[in-house]
């Protein structure tokens, strides 16, 4: 079974260069936003549909995204990313050398690193995604870096 807690071991020889971790607050910081979006959409469609308490979609919203949220945190932001002097090793035993990575780019308080195979590998709830791809994209044409 997958554990998001599970570090992918080292290399013999292998050095550690940055470690990434989700941040709190961009974790509930997205969560209010989807909650906000969704309560919205439920609320507007409840109304179109004649519903007499669309308040209710706000309400229903808030709750399921909050549970969710509320459940979820100790794992996700238990998700660790290590950056080496040779890969990206991520939780559960993944392992993306940094000369298979063809493309990083940032989605919202995410991080997105796109092999050269077309795997992808979402490094979630950043409080510094851009700074994480820099580092990445930095680590990845450094000299040995993408020879790895």
């Amino acid at each position: 079974m997958f554990d998001p807690k599970a570090e992918t071991p080292l290399e013999e020889g292998e050095t550690v260069r940055l470690r990434f971790q989700g941040d709190r607050a961009a974790y509930v910081k997205a969560h209010v936003v989807i909650a906000v979006l969704a309560g919205i959409g439920a609320t507007g469609l409840l109304a179109l549909t004649g519903n007499p308490y669309p308040w209710a979609g706000i309400v229903a919203a808030l709750l399921a995204i909050g549970l969710r949220g509320a459940f979820l945190m100790g794992d996700e932001l238990g998700a660790s990313w290590t950056l080496t002097d040779r890969a990206l090793l991520g939780p559960g035993g993944r392992r993306v050398r940094l000369s298979s990575i063809a493309r990083v780019r940032v989605i919202g308080a995410a991080t997105q690193v796109i092999t050269l195979s077309g795997d992808k590998h979402l490094i979630k709830f950043l409080a510094d995604p851009a700074g994480v791809k820099a580092r990445i994209d930095a680590a990845r044409t450094a000299p040995g870096g993408a020879e790895a």
